[in-house]
């Protein structure tokens, strides 16, 4: 009886025991960590590094989840007491909408039918969050820039290429980045290109091809405030002298400019601006023009400054010319003037009247006027207003004399010449000379030279 309850009892046991004894006993351990799902890649997947020990019997283990995703390996067999490290992979069934961490329940059965259940945490991003570009700063004399492109996340991207644009410069390259690797590139930089830019900061964008995608990312570029304002100066020209004032900013800020100029009151009269001065304010015998203006980065301000001193030596000339002749004339004692008409004679012969009028400014004594007849023509016997003291025909030289002549006189002598031979073209006579008189010294004058232009004209038929 004893022996029957016995055996009950160990039967009893053996029940309670044996669900204990064939159920599955594994321990698994995630080696890996920051793993990351790529959503928009064409196949996204995820990997985890997962080590298993069975501390069960030998059994085949299948790897399953209820979340929409398919697992690789899909199974795994362990031995008991074995430990295997397996790279478990998932993979989203269609398009999946989550982003950020995210946690999936996944089961591990046994062929009893048995399992356990774990789970997997990663993150869900996009391909442009993988990445992170930046610059140093750009400096206005700067010649060059260094920019990077940084793998934020633990994922082997492989070969990449990259085409940075900015404000500044355009460049293309072609790598090869890791996980949480840091590609820096040095860009030589034109200063021709961003001369006009205000300092500040500007976008660098980069458009990335990796695993097979396109997709952009964008940085920050601070360009350093500078001030650089450069001075030109080009003075040239004698008569007309020019001065050119040139500023250009090679800076990236708008920076304030003053330029003064300083005149005499002379020299302001004959001189030009451009452009015009914003203040002109005079001290003294100076005249000070200024000219206050922003300049713009890569912007140059030009100021012109003319001044024609052409004029004004123009003006004196004329003044010296002006006044010599008004000295000459009042300080000559006896003035000639002489000129010439023509007159009508019988037979068609060519004629003229020829008058010198003598003109006394002060008191003169003893006035002998000459007169000298030019070749070809003949003395007409008839003599107009004064007559003559002498003629001489041989030395063609006619002569006047007057004992004195008070101021403001006039004397006017006349006579004609002809000439049986016709005159074409511009006939001129010989000046007039007068010999006086004055102070007891002797003072010699001449007139004008007189002039004649003379046309052919037909003779009369007989």
């Amino acid at each position: 009886m004893k022996k029957w309850f016995f055996l009950s009892l160990l039967f009893l046991q053996v029940l309670v025991l044996l669900p204990n004894i064939l159920a599955i006993n594994l321990l698994v351990e995630k080696v890996s960590q920051d793993e990351v799902l790529i959503a928009d890649l064409e196949s996204p997947f995820v990997v985890f590094d997962i080590k298993i020990t069975n501390n069960g019997p030998s059994e085949n283990f299948e790897f399953y989840n209820l979340a929409g995703f398919s697992m690789s390996p899909a199974k795994i067999s362990l031995n008991t007491g074995e430990t295997k490290e397996i790279q478990l992979s998932l993979a989203p069934i269609g398009k999946i909408s989550q982003r950020g961490f995210y946690t999936i329940p996944y089961f591990i059965r046994a062929g009893d039918a048995s399992e356990i259940k774990e789970s997997l945490t990663f993150k869900i991003i996009e391909l442009k969050e993988v990445f992170e570009v930046g610059s140093g700063d750009v400096d206005p004399e700067s010649g060059s820039i260094e920019i990077f492109i940084k793998n934020l996340e633990d994922v082997d991207l492989g070969d990449v290429n990259v085409k940075f644009s900015s404000a500044f410069f355009n460049v293309e390259e072609d790598f090869v980045i890791g996980p949480r690797e840091t590609k820096r590139i040095s860009v030589q930089l034109n200063q021709e290109d961003f001369k006009s830019l205000m300092a500040g900061f500007y976008t660098l964008e980069a458009d990335v091809t990796a695993l097979g995608k396109e997709t952009s990312a964008e940085g920050v570029i601070k360009f350093v405030e500078k001030n650089i304002l450069t001075t030109t100066k080009k003075d040239y020209g004698f008569l007309i002298n020019t001065q050119i004032i040139e500023k250009t900013n090679e800076g990236n800020t708008i920076t304030p400019s003053e330029t003064l100029i300083k005149k005499n009151l002379i020299s302001r009269l004959f001189t030009g601006f451009s452009p015009t001065p914003d203040i002109v304010e005079r001290d003294g015998f100076a005249v000070y023009y200024s000219w206050a203006k922003d300049i713009n980065p890569g912007e140059t301000l030009e100021i012109e400054v003319k001044t024609n001193w052409l004029f004004p030596l123009i003006l004196i000339l004329f003044v010296v010319a002006i006044v010599v002749f008004v000295r000459r004339y009042t300080g000559t004692n006896l003035v000639l003037r002489k000129r010439v008409s023509f007159v009508r004679a019988k037979g068609a012969e060519f004629a003229l009247k020829v008058s010198v009028s003598a003109h006394a400014r002060h008191h003169v004594e003893r006035v002998n006027l000459v007169e000298r007849l030019p070749p070809l023509v003949s003395l007409h016997e008839k003599f107009l207003g004064e007559q003559p003291t002498r003629v001489d025909s041989k030395n063609r030289k006619i002569e006047w004399n007057f004992e004195k002549m008070e101021a403001g006189e006039v004397r006017i002598v006349s006579y004609i010449i002809y000439s049986k031979i016709g005159v074409v073209g511009k006939f001129a006579l010989p000046t007039a000379a007068a010999i006086f008189e004055k102070d007891e010294k002797i003072q010699e004058v001449e007139s004008n030279r007189a002039f004649f232009i003379a046309e052919q004209r037909p003779r009369p038929e007989e």
